[in-house]
């Protein structure tokens, strides 16, 4: 719940040993439709992002079987 609050006042939330729950901020781009073979503007808009700690990973990569 208070990651949601956060994410929405775009601040950042980081838990120690876990990871990172960021806000990234994404540009103003051009895209395509294709149906109709049109140019479309997709606004700039802002969008959650999690990055994993490096602990975390190296946690995962020890306790997951690989194959």
């Amino acid at each position: 719940m208070k990651l949601k609050i956060h994410s929405k006042k775009n601040n950042n939330v980081y838990l120690r040993g876990f990871g990172s729950f960021i806000v990234k901020t994404r540009a103003e781009k051009t895209g395509r439709n294709i149906s109709q073979n049109t140019a479309v503007i997709i606004p700039a808009h802002n969008i959650p992002s999690f990055k994993p700690s490096k602990t975390f990973v190296e946690s995962v990569k020890k306790n997951v079987p690989i194959g």
